[in-house]
């Protein structure tokens, strides 16, 4: 990310996010990105099922530098969720219906 440019998020660089370790250790690609309707936290995901023992809270700015195609979702509203079908796709957003049903 260029200093130049603003930060695009309304949250901060620091703020803390949910990924997995294949993840970060570049062992499987960033496939899904969500935002928790309740908290607007954001999570960061290969698309496969979670094992929570691959769970790791990094900074919102690290997972920008690991993939700058993030920036494209910095509106992504909470509740949503983008996914793509490889690194080279394009992001494709849907609304998460089973978090956003009424209680």
């Amino acid at each position: 990310m260029s200093t130049s440019n603003p930060w695009p998020f309304e949250d901060p660089p620091n703020v803390m996010c949910f990924t997995v370790k294949s993840i970060v250790q570049a062992t499987k690609p960033l496939l899904m990105v969500s935002r928790d309707v309740e908290d607007a936290g954001w999570s960061f995901l290969t698309g496969e099922s979670l094992d929570m023992s691959e769970a790791l809270l990094v900074t919102l700015r690290s997972m920008v530098e690991r993939d700058q195609t993030v920036l494209e979702l910095a509106d992504l509203p909470p509740g949503w969720t983008a996914v793509r079908s490889s690194p080279q796709a394009s992001w494709t957003r849907a609304e998460d219906k089973i978090s956003n049903e009424p209680a």
